[in-house]
């Protein structure tokens, strides 16, 4: 399985996830979004394979550092352009693989790749 691990060096749930993954012996590309970044594109591919709402973290500190008016009328297009600019808005970590994406670090994910 081809996995692409995307997430931040300084996110607790992104280091535990890897040291679990790499533990089951998984073998995975880590991209760092704060640094290598994630583009329009990459984002609108996720947001066809999952709910664009499910990758926007809005319990982050980026979020509630937005302009209120950033904040209002948020749709995918929207949050697609706020994830671009600002990618540590992007809920994480996110981990491509063959057949999908998943989002988050719980059980479910836990099971698919462990």
């Amino acid at each position: 399985m081809s996995i692409a691990f995307y997430g931040l060096k300084t996110c607790d749930t992104c280091r535990k996830a890897q040291k679990e993954l790499t533990a089951a012996g998984q073998d995975f590309h880590v991209v760092d979004v704060r640094a290598d970044g994630v583009s329009a594109e990459k984002l609108t591919q996720w947001a066809g394979q999952i709910d664009w709402q499910k990758l926007l973290n809005t319990r982050s500190t980026t979020w509630r550092n937005l302009d209120a008016s950033d904040k209002e009328n948020v749709d995918q297009a929207k949050a697609i352009g706020l994830m671009a600019a600002h990618p540590t808005l992007i809920k994480r970590p996110v981990i491509e693989h063959d057949g999908g994406i998943t989002v988050g670090w719980n059980q479910g994910v836990k099971a698919r790749f462990l």
